[in-house]
């Protein structure tokens, strides 16, 4: 088959490599459309992976073409999405039901052969069945959209309590720092919940066009590091770090309001420290710092990424307005190489296959 292997740091090609035998509870998909994530960018150009060579893409979805031993056949033909972590099963958070938070869980893309290929083999447990409605390229995008949910429900969680609902919560003031394709999504779905009190704190004058898509007036926009931002300090009851840098957390400690929530989502881009302001601020405000990674994906109707796939379902949002690229799987290295020199404005960057 063919597939983008990342043989070292910077070294990336497209060529031929043998298929794997397809284990015992696994299926083999045929990769239909495949997202580029931001992690993508730096796991190939600058630290590499857990394991090379090994082919990248945690972000894909396709269709079922064979089964192996022990696994359900009627999953032949089946359009699938793909929970891209394979959980232990065995540790802590693993018996709880948390396999995001799995103590030794392995990873498409990065610690085993990801979507950036033909075909991957998939433990049938990490296939979600994709409705007749949803697209390939719009199932490839359930992953970073189910970070997203996962994010927006735990920093409501958190600040509100699990039965975030009532009317009169709707008028909390929000925050989403970073607009890249998960700080956009999770404006998606913050404005499809009802909430309409919304900051989008962004660094590139195309976002704004973005948050306009998205529902969220031009005034809502902010300028990182304007008098505007300076403006919301100590006003934020709910604030999305979606960058990973020092400065968006800094600047989240000090817009939240007394009492308020920041929750981190950003990937780090380097080592984090605190001053002893911002320290203090987390202090004297009694401010929650709430982590959240990756997704839920257990099987349950209420889980995210079923969470996600109804809330496209009901029409209520539209992924494939993010889609600012599409190429071939031939071509998928000139999106790489577009988000790693930032030598276009994009947002979410897809192959496809015809």
């Amino acid at each position: 088959m063919k597939a983008w292997i990342l043989n070292s740091i910077s070294n990336i090609e497209y060529t031929d490599t043998p298929e794997s035998s397809i284990p015992s509870g696994f299926v083999k998909v045929r990769v239909m459309a495949a997202g580029i994530c931001g992690s993508d960018i730096p796991r190939i150009y600058r630290t590499g992976a857990h394991n090379m060579p090994i082919i990248p893409g945690h972000e894909f979805s396709g269709i079922v073409e064979e089964t192996g031993e022990n696994t359900d056949s009627t999953l032949l033909g089946k359009r699938v999405g793909v929970f891209p972590l394979i959980p232990c099963k065995q540790c802590g958070p693993c018996k709880k039901g948390l396999y995001e938070m799995c103590r030794n869980y392995d990873y498409f893309g990065s610690r085993s052969n990801g979507g950036f290929a033909e075909y991957v083999n998939v433990p049938a447990e990490n296939l979600i069945i994709l409705p007749d409605s949803v697209p390939f390229e719009v199932a490839a995008m359930l992953e970073p959209m189910s970070v997203a949910v996962h994010a927006m429900r735990k920093g409501l969680a958190t600040l509100l309590g699990p039965d975030a609902s009532s009317d009169k919560d709707k008028d909390i003031s929000i925050a989403v720092c970073g607009l890249g394709a998960i700080g956009l999504m999770v404006i998606t779905f913050l404005t499809d919940l009802g909430y309409k009190n919304i900051f989008a704190i962004g660094n590139k004058d195309y976002q704004k066009d973005r948050i306009k898509d998205l529902g969220l007036p031009e005034d809502r926009y902010i300028e990182y590091g304007s008098d505007k931002c300076k403006a919301i300090s100590e006003s934020i009851d709910l604030f999305f770090e979606c960058v990973g840098t020092n400065e968006s957390l800094e600047l989240g400690v000090r817009s939240a309001a007394p009492g308020g929530v920041v929750v981190t989502v950003g990937n780090p881009a380097s080592d984090m420290t605190l001053s002893r302001d911002i320290y203090w601020k987390m202090l004297r405000n009694q401010l929650r710092v709430c982590g959240t990674w990756n997704s839920s994906f257990t099987g349950d109707p209420d889980d995210d990424w079923h969470y996600v796939i109804d809330r496209i379902q009901a029409g209520q949002m539209d992924p494939a307005k993010l889609i600012s690229h599409r190429f071939s799987f031939e071509k998928l290295e000139k999106g790489l190489l577009i988000m790693r020199d930032k030598t276009e404005n994009y947002c979410k960057v897809m192959a496809i296959r015809k």
